[in-house]
């Protein structure tokens, strides 16, 4: 049997004729059959690299990455994804461009565009923009190609926002599959996405958000757990409630980290900043509040010392199932002791899971790369097909 073909024959049951030359935005905005098709590519790219198998669809091209937050995960599997189908990456640095001087976005996404074959953007800090500014810079790179600007529309790939952050939560979910044997072994099992206490301000609310509304779609039970006063988005959690409804699973909240944890299958204790913290924030920003924004920063970071006992400890872990629920988490982690005083998890309960989050965390570049494959590729059960039968070495021996 060759390599290729348990995943071509696994293609040919699905229906993802609709992602060729999209964007991936959302997950709640692919079908069941989408999904499956990033995860089965993820899987099938993985597999050609694994045996030394050239996976470059591209002889040139670029992707262009844009992030307008830090990043250290996600930069490197952005590019190490358009590095495995044959594309170089180039950075815009907003700061050194002409954005600084107010270029346009229509100007800069057709600007950086002529070559581009996919763009990458993390916006991932206020509410009500990131996601808006994704969708203009999308908007603005089809338009070029309709007027005869560019010769290729360029994929979007959103590498975080204020709403989702789709490449962690499908990485997250690839290692799920891969941990209990199959995506249909997660229905039924218990994830604890729950806040934890970081003594830093302002984390994003998009991995909660991506990880209630990705896990939901499995018939998966997700609860989320919070202290009082840090809410999601509403309209997130209504995706959630809905993708519970439709795949016999549920969603459900509660103000306790014990009642999460206990008997849950997977654990996932992050912290994130409130909801209503981080629209105050976005409109102090665009205000040019600089006084009330390090004025709201002092109070959240005095609500969140009020809730140093949300902590993932050894002993929160042994009430989950078995004691041996699986934990996750995006990185990096607040430790306590290691990299902070108090924090997200204990450092025993992070040590004893280091491999496994390494192993999370190496799904994300073969998520994205599925991403790209599948908006260029209108025929990926022929190209994957074709990649094995030439047998390029990715490395000479």
């Amino acid at each position: 049997m060759a390599l290729m073909d348990k995943y071509i024959n696994k293609l040919n049951e699905l229906d993802f004729s609709k992602m060729h030359n999209d964007d991936f935005m959302l997950t709640w905005e692919k079908s069941d059959d989408e999904l499956q098709a990033v995860f089965t590519v993820a899987e099938a790219l993985r597999t050609l690299r694994e045996n030394n198998i050239s996976s470059k669809i591209f002889d040139s091209g670029l992707g262009i990455s844009l992030f307008r937050d830090n990043s250290t995960r996600t930069r490197f599997s952005f590019a190490s994804a358009c590095n495995l189908l044959g594309l170089e990456v180039q950075d815009l640095d907003e700061g050194k461009s002409q954005v600084a001087h107010g270029e346009t976005v229509r100007e800069t996404a057709n600007m950086v565009s002529f070559m581009a074959d996919v763009i990458g953007i993390r916006d991932d800090m206020y509410i009500g923009k990131g996601n808006t500014y994704m969708r203009e810079v999308s908007k603005a790179v089809r338009e070029g190609h309709e007027e005869g600007t560019l010769e290729q529309i360029p994929t979007l790939v959103n590498l975080q926002c204020d709403i989702d952050h789709p490449t962690q939560a499908m990485a997250d979910a690839l290692h799920l599959i891969n941990e209990f044997g199959g995506v249909e072994n997660l229905k039924g099992k218990k994830v604890a996405m729950s806040w934890a206490y970081s003594p830093s301000y302002g984390k994003p609310l998009s991995v909660p958000q991506g990880i209630i509304g990705l896990l939901t779609r499995f018939g998966m039970d997700v609860v989320l757990a919070h202290p009082e006063g840090y809410e999601v988005m509403p309209e997130v959690e209504e995706v959630a409630k809905k993708n519970a409804e439709l795949s016999g699973g549920s969603f459900t909240k509660t103000n306790s980290m014990e009642e999460a944890f206990k008997d849950a299958d997977i654990v996932y204790p992050k912290s994130w900043a409130p909801f209503v913290a981080m629209e105050k924030r976005t409109e102090l920003y665009g205000n040019g509040d600089f006084d009330g924004i390090k004025a709201l920063e002092k109070e959240l970071l005095a609500h969140n010392a009020e809730h140093k006992d949300w902590q993932c400890t050894e002993e929160l872990m042994k009430t989950t199932k078995d004691g041996k629920a699986l934990y996750l988490h995006c990185l990096p982690a607040d430790i306590t002791g290691v990299s902070c005083e108090v924090g997200e998890v204990d450092a025993s309960v992070f040590d004893r899971y280091r491999k496994p989050l390494y192993k999370e965390a190496s799904y994300k570049p073969y998520a994205i790369a599925a991403m790209i494959f599948l908006s260029k590729v209108k025929n990926p059960q022929e190209v994957l097909a074709k990649l094995e039968a030439e047998t390029k070495e990715r490395q000479v021996k």
